[in-house]
């Protein structure tokens, strides 16, 4: 491992030991109406966005993206991804953590599920197989339950179509993030003017909260941010098999937290963990098979001498 890749390593591992332990940090605020969590995180996103703008000199490619078509894109893509903050907020403070793990851990089968479908891509063998596993898991969730758990199913739909959205599109993830939160900004200024006029507070009880709300923003950009570094130099296979890294923290705090795993439950778990290390098997496979394809291409290619 060369040095950028070591960069990129630690940069992922610390982007998925932020979003494994979010539960922790949201929790301190589970007496805070999840919409007033979202306003502040919406609020506080700004100032952090702007200064990794600043930081990455991508004033200019911000400004072209705001006048381009792709703007549009990316006010559905806000659309997305407010929605998914809501839920994950909501189920954290009603302490179903992990309920919202599940819906992290099927989230790379939904994602393969939906591109064989408007991407019209061919799903492998092995990834058919991994899926069959996530939808065997989500019936028996839903029978220990005794109904459908929808936060995972909802958390897993949202962030794929987030990211069906933000694949269409060519930016940077500062400025992508950015426009985001600049389109949820009116709505979260417009919560929070309606609950001061309603006599209500929206920051919490004491300074305490205050500060714990503003810890938002760089709770919200610091592991995109770290993610995308990490992204830039990582294989597609080594991101893949991180990505587990959160859902699996989320798992461990909720039963730190006291949340029950039932036998049932139990079994849920069991079949997505095959199920993923089945889907990372396969992505490990095909990612060695097309680098030697590669390298056979670019061999065949090179000028014989003589």
């Amino acid at each position: 491992m060369n040095q950028e890749q070591r960069f990129g390593f630690l940069s992922g591992m610390g982007a998925y030991f932020i979003w494994g332990f979010l539960p922790l940090y949201l929790t301190l605020l589970r007496h805070v109406s999840a919409v007033d969590v979202l306003s502040h995180r919406v609020v506080w996103s700004i100032p952090t966005a702007l200064i990794l703008i600043t930081i990455g000199s991508r004033w200019n490619e911000l400004f072209r993206m705001l006048q381009s078509r792709n703007a549009l894109w990316l006010i559905l893509s806000s659309a997305v991804i407010g929605t998914n903050w809501l839920i994950y907020i909501w189920a954290v403070g009603q302490g179903r953590i992990m309920e919202a793990s599940l819906g992290y851990f099927i989230n790379p089968l939904v994602n393969v599920a939906i591109a064989s479908i408007f991407l019209s891509e061919r799903l492998r063998r092995l990834q058919w197989v991994a899926i069959g596993f996530a939808v065997i898991a989500v019936l028996i969730e839903t029978f220990a339950l005794g109904r459908l758990p929808w936060v995972a199913l909802v958390l897993a739909g949202s962030f794929s179509v987030y990211g069906l959205i933000r694949r269409k599109l060519v930016v940077d993830s500062r400025v992508g993030f950015s426009i985001e939160v600049l389109v949820l900004l009116p709505i979260a200024l417009i919560w929070m003017l309606i609950a001061a006029q309603n006599g209500r507070s929206f920051y919490g009880d004491g300074l305490g909260d205050v500060l714990l709300l503003m810890l938002a923003g760089p709770v919200t950009a610091v592991p995109l941010l770290l993610f995308a570094l990490a992204a830039k130099r990582l294989r597609f296979s080594t991101i893949g098999i991180m990505q587990y890294l959160g859902p699996s923290l989320q798992f461990l705090v909720a039963l730190g937290l006291g949340e029950t795993l039932t036998p049932l439950r139990g079994l849920t778990f069991v079949l997505i963990w095959i199920g993923v290390m089945i889907f990372s098997f396969d992505a490990f496979r095909n990612d060695r098979a097309q680098r030697r394809q590669a390298r056979i291409d670019a061999a065949q290619l090179e000028p014989v001498s003589g």
